[in-house]
């Protein structure tokens, strides 16, 4: 497993899902071999039986991460190495396997046998000779919990990721339990030693926010010099941004995080309903407007167009806008 980059740009990714592994195709399409840093908030499917049953980091996004960064960047469709295909296999039938991909299980009895969190994660990098390294965001799973207020403006207190991801209506405020969860220390060294730092594609509160709420890693985002970049979402996710447009995304920026600044956006036009209107939304955050064609399909980011538009953002030159 190795951890450079063809560039000599150290470049890390935060998100979590599929939104996240799309970002760290692209980057391996360009050389570049980044640290990926996950959320752990994912309390649905296999990873939520997992950590409520053992008490561990949700494994699901970790081991899609890891997969991400493991064999051919340009093949995304299911024909890869036998490793991968295993590492990836979600068990059926009935019973208490029903449901799991193996990667989890094989991530969890790691972490059980090796009692620590990376040292997992490494090893299985290994074996999978994955092209970078990927860290959780904190060593505890955290439950992520969000003030959301009705058509009626009613505020209700929303429990949960896999909730909260359903759930229609304006998220006012965003907050994890426990408030102040053990950071992973090499995610917060990465993150302060990065020349470049990708946030998102993903579900906006639930897998790119939160990253925000780890004490630890939105205190390293807020000092950092690196060149911080958003790669904005293809368009409204039904229930959490159901209703959002391309500028509510800085604008929940704005309000939640206002001591992180941005560098760049990068969107699609077609996920873009007024210009001018997402450009000043920019500004409010620091961040100057890149449009590129980055997606293959509505809703859907393709990886090579992503590389493309991301080439120019992770040089060494300052950029001219």
């Amino acid at each position: 497993m190795t951890t450079g980059a063809s560039s000599g740009r150290r470049v890390v990714a935060l998100g979590g899902g599929h939104g996240l592994a799309m970002t760290l195709r692209a980057l391996r399409l360009l050389g570049i071999e980044p640290i990926a840093i996950v959320g752990t908030g994912d309390d649905g499917g296999s990873s939520g039986r997992l950590r409520e049953h053992l008490g561990v980091p949700p494994p699901g996004d970790l081991r899609m991460a890891l997969a991400a960064l493991s064999g051919d960047p340009r093949d995304d469709s299911e024909r890869q190495g036998l490793w991968l295909r295993v590492l990836q296999h979600r068990f059926g039938g009935s019973g208490d396997v029903e449901g799991h991909a193996l990667g989890n299980l094989i991530l969890v009895a790691l972490w059980q046998e090796l009692g620590d969190v990376v040292g997992g994660l490494d090893r299985l990098g290994q074996l999978l000779d994955a092209r970078g390294r990927v860290f959780p965001n904190s060593l505890d799973p955290v439950l992520v919990v969000a003030d959301v207020a009705d058509g009626d403006g009613h505020v209700g207190e929303v429990r949960g990721q896999a909730r909260l991801t359903m759930t229609r209506g304006v998220v006012s405020e965003l907050r994890l339990e426990p408030a102040e969860p053990r950071p992973c220390r090499e995610a917060i060294d990465a993150a302060d030693g990065a020349d470049v730092i990708l946030l998102g594609p993903g579900s906006w509160f639930t897998s790119v926010l939160p990253h925000l709420r780890i004490p630890a890693l939105r205190e390293s985002l807020a000092r950092s010099t690196a060149r911080k970049v958003l790669i904005l979402n293809a368009g409204p996710q039904r229930g959490e941004t159901e209703d959002f447009t391309a500028a509510s995304h800085l604008r929940s920026w704005a309000d939640l995080v206002p001591d992180v600044r941005l560098d760049v956006v990068l969107a699609d036009p077609e996920a873009v309903e007024d210009t001018g209107t997402l450009a000043a939304a920019c500004r409010r955050v620091g961040a100057h407007l890149h449009l590129a064609d980055v997606l293959r399909g509505p809703g859907v980011h393709d990886p090579a167009r992503l590389s493309s538009a991301l080439e120019p953002l992770l040089a060494v030159e300052p950029l001219s806008y």
